[in-house]
């Protein structure tokens, strides 16, 4: 019979590894209910639209074919200013792609309005992906005349 020491122990160690299954469940969702699912289809690439007025140009990058599928990216530039990246054509075919862009695409999109650039890093465990953002990403800029 265990003491009430080693109880509280024990307790303490399964809500501690509780909680960080659920801090990273809260940063990495594991949802394959996405709203912005993938077309199978790239994008033609290029300019898409600019807004004189307002400063925003958005730009498709050009698709880039990975081991697992092609990925494709769409950048929003305001004021000379990476605003926004949408990945518009990632893997998705199985449960694995899918859970695996869940995590890795908004990482990688946070970087890059970080960084300002396709300068960042890949995000473990989703290289291939990684990388075909990165390429895309930078034909996107290149369009929009923006240093990467």
């Amino acid at each position: 019979m265990r003491t009430h020491s080693e109880r509280l122990r024990r307790n303490a160690a399964v809500i501690g590894a509780t909680g960080v299954l659920l801090g990273l469940l809260f940063l990495y969702p594991t949802s394959t209910n996405r709203t912005d699912s993938p077309t199978s289809a790239a994008v033609k690439p290029g300019v898409v639209s600019t807004g004189p007025a307002t400063g925003v140009l958005t730009v498709n990058g050009s698709s880039a074919g990975t081991r697992y599928g092609p990925v494709q990216v769409r950048v929003t530039i305001r004021s000379h200013r990476l605003v926004a990246v949408t990945a518009l054509v990632y893997p998705a075919s199985g449960g694995r792609d899918q859970e695996i862009s869940a995590y890795a695409l908004p990482q990688l999109e946070h970087e890059a309005i970080a960084a300002q650039s396709a300068q960042i890093d890949t995000v473990s465990g989703a290289t291939f992906t990684s990388d075909g953002y990165r390429r895309s990403l930078q034909s996107a800029l290149d369009a929009a005349h923006l240093q990467g």
